[in-house]
């Protein structure tokens, strides 16, 4: 595992000094290895990134597409950008015109409109699976994407009233998709009651894990200011733990000095 920190430093732009970084370095060789780390940094702003690997480049890599994104990446630090921005940015890196993707939990359906934005094409290529277990959700889902796509456009867009768990039941077996996304949490101005959780959104990773295209994403928001919810990010990290480092890129993107601030889950796989 790889871990770093960004810190700002003294009068130089935090921008200046994503290129020296603070590594802090741990090679995970053999089960039961641990590392830590500590030391203090003042009156730093910091964020944690862990890794199953990383690419160094300053290219934009294949095999971890985040080069490119400092400046997305600095708003949400410092509290300008939200988490699904960043998200959003990361999935532009990824998803290409006429792909196929699924919106996991599709909620009051901004996630489902930027990703049609993003794969439907002049040719009628790019689909959306958008799925919630809530009707209300699909309703509003439906209705922002009436005043904001055509009908033809909309066309794009499966809609199912399904737990994302029955993922792979709905999604066609020869389909090749190249972002599955979730927002884990509850409902945004719903009830706050029904909530994801962790035993239905791991057999959800589980189904992503065997539908995903090589070059692909499945991208995760986890919200952990509710019951129930700092254990289902457990699950999505246990999860992305596990996964084989030469098949997977794995990172979480955490703010420390602010424990109910949504985490940031990215699960890259590998091109073979």
């Amino acid at each position: 595992m790889l871990s770093f920190r960004f810190t700002r430093c003294g009068s130089i732009p935090f921008k200046k000094t994503l290129m020296a970084l603070d590594f802090r370095v741990a090679i995970d060789q053999k089960p039961g290895f641990s590392s830590s780390h500590g030391g203090s940094s003042g009156n730093l702003s910091r964020i944690r990134c862990s890794c199953a690997a990383f690419s160094s480049s300053s290219s934009r890599s294949q095999s971890f597409p985040l080069s490119g994104l400092e400046d997305v990446l600095i708003g949400y630090l410092f509290g300008k950008k939200k988490a699904t921005e960043v998200a959003h940015m990361v999935w532009e890196q990824v998803v290409q015109k006429g792909d196929t993707v699924v919106d996991a939990t599709c909620g009051n359906g901004y996630d489902t409109l930027a990703m049609l934005k993003m794969v439907m094409d002049e040719s009628g290529g790019g689909h959306v699976y958008a799925m919630d277990i809530q009707d209300n959700a699909l309703e509003s889902t439906s209705s922002l994407l009436d005043q904001n796509v055509g009908p033809k456009e909309k066309e794009h867009i499966k809609f199912f009233n399904i737990c994302h768990s029955k993922m792979d039941e709905i999604i066609p077996e020869n389909s090749h998709v190249r972002l599955v996304a979730f927002n884990l949490g509850y409902l945004p101005g719903g009830n706050k009651s029904i909530i994801t959780v962790s035993d239905t959104t791991l057999s959800a990773l589980k189904a992503a894990e065997r539908i995903l295209l090589p070059g692909g994403l499945i991208s995760l928001v986890v919200y952990i200011g509710h019951p129930g919810g700092r254990e289902e990010l457990e699950a999505v990290e246990a999860f992305a733990s596990g996964l084989q480092v030469r098949d997977w890129v794995c990172c979480k993107f955490q703010m420390l000095n602010r424990p109910l601030a949504p985490v940031l889950v990215f699960i890259f796989k590998r091109e073979m």
